[in-house]
């Protein structure tokens, strides 16, 4: 190359490199995996998180927590390799967690004795994160989301344990089935029988969010988070109906809810949607209780 075409070169690069750093650039939350060991479990339980983008910057501030629940069949990394959830949560404050759960229906097994689901989510899990992370650590600063199974065990969580949690929200929750016959319901039916039993066990009942609500008193109902829910008019009529019916019950015990139907089916194109709806939900509520 001559001088010339050299200089021509350098001159391009220089001016490429400029016109780049005039494009805004979008900050990302910062992405982490704790390989984490559970004791409950006597097993690994890893679990990603996503930083806020000022997280480094910030040497001091605190930060509430959305734990993001996954699905029947999924694991923890589903979130990040199957929806944006990353580029998301670029616009908020807050930091995602996103745990193992297997199949274990977020819930501790009356067969299995170390799927402990439930117990490693409230005792080890956020116990972990609270040590690792500048976290709010009172209620107003927690939150608890999830999708299909996971919308079924955040929700829950919410009903049974409303002092730890602020916000609480279900995409399409798989939220009656543990009222089914486990012979009927398919792939699902075996990790329902290995988690609750059959159909008239106790821990059906007390793991049952109809029963839960429709039983609870009223000086209880009113310390409740805020649940949000929605649920596609295409998803398995099961589920669909399951989702309506819950919010009936809602609006008879007086229980602060948002509920929603929109087009689509039990999908990740669906749960790519409207986790932005949760984490937009979730950032106005942390906020408001802040």
């Amino acid at each position: 190359m001559t001088k010339l075409g050299l200089r021509q070169a350098l001159l391009a690069l220089l001016l490429t490199t400029q016109a780049l750093a005039q494009v805004p650039q979008t900050p990302r939350g910062r992405i982490q995996t704790i390989p984490f060991q559970s004791r409950l479990l006597v097993a690994k339980a890893p679990y990603n998180v996503i930083l806020p983008a000022d997280y480094y910057s910030s040497r001091t501030s605190r930060y509430p927590v959305l734990y993001l629940l996954h699905g029947l069949s999924g694991h923890y990394a589903d979130w990040l390799t199957r929806t944006n959830v990353a580029d998301y949560a670029a616009r908020y404050r807050m930091i995602i967690v996103m745990p193992e759960g297997n199949d274990g229906w977020y819930t501790d097994s009356v067969a299995v004795p170390t799927d402990k689901y439930e117990s490693y989510i409230l005792e080890e899990l956020m116990a972990d994160v609270t040590r690792r992370f500048r976290t709010i650590q009172a209620r107003y600063g927690r939150g608890v989301a999830g999708l299909s199974m996971g919308g079924y065990g955040a929700l829950k969580f919410g009903v049974k344990y409303p002092d730890r949690f602020v916000f609480v929200a279900s995409m399409s929750g798989a939220l009656g089935v543990i009222r089914r016959d486990a012979a009927r319901l398919g792939p699902a039916g075996e990790s329902i029988l290995r988690t609750f039993g059959p159909l008239d066990s106790p821990a059906r009942k007390a793991n049952d969010l109809f029963a839960l609500i429709e039983e609870m008193p009223a000086v209880r109902i009113a310390s409740l988070p805020y649940f949000y829910f929605d649920c596609g008019t295409e998803d398995v009529p099961e589920i669909f109906g399951s989702n309506r019916e819950l919010s009936e019950l809602m609006l008879k015990r007086r229980v602060r809810h948002e509920y929603r139907e929109l087009p689509g089916d039990h999908s990740w194109e669906y749960w790519d949607r409207q986790v932005q709806e949760v984490l937009k939900i979730a950032a106005r509520e942390f906020s408001r209780r802040g």
